[in-house]
């Protein structure tokens, strides 16, 4: 797939985050001459062929009182860790978790876990139920706080 210039606008029209209305899709179509319907149509091609990832929301946690926010990271056996991974994700206090390449021997952890809250203490309590969860097939772990907002953006395509 291609994208055409329909798809360029459409692109353009929600490169900035989808309008917080209740219908965003029909405002999107509405400022775009075309139906919601049609942007929806569009996106869901988009995706289906890999040209976008996914459509999302992004939560500001610092706004929200989550300001002690930490990614976890966890030396989880190799063959366990897909498994195990996937039940992290699944825990409430975690916004996303991925498998990383290890880069032996300055870091051997493979696991990565962001938690979120609102206190160091109940970031360290997460990290011992993810301890718990991940039993012996863990042999270590850390915490990296967040010392900065780093603003994160999506597609972006260019207006000339």
């Amino acid at each position: 797939m291609s994208l055409d210039e329909l798809d360029r606008r459409i692109i353009r029209a929600t490169q900035s985050g989808l309008p917080l209305v209740h219908r965003p899709y029909e405002a999107v179509g509405a400022s775009l001459g075309i139906s919601g319907e049609q942007v929806r149509e569009r996106l869901q091609a988009m995706l289906d062929e890999g040209l976008i990832r996914r459509i999302g929301a992004v939560p500001n946690h610092y706004r929200l009182g989550f300001t002690a926010n930490g990614m976890s990271v966890w030396d989880v056996a190799d063959d366990r860790v897909d498994e195990l991974g996937e039940r992290v994700g699944q825990l409430p206090f975690v916004s996303h978790c991925y498998r990383r390449p290890r880069c032996a021997p300055v870091w051997n952890y493979n696991l990565f876990a962001m938690l979120h809250g609102r206190s160091r203490d109940e970031v360290e309590a997460q990290a011992k139920l993810v301890a718990a969860l991940l039993g012996d097939a863990c042999r270590a772990h850390d915490i990296l706080y967040s010392t900065a907002i780093l603003k994160k953006t999506g597609l972006r395509i260019s207006e000339s």
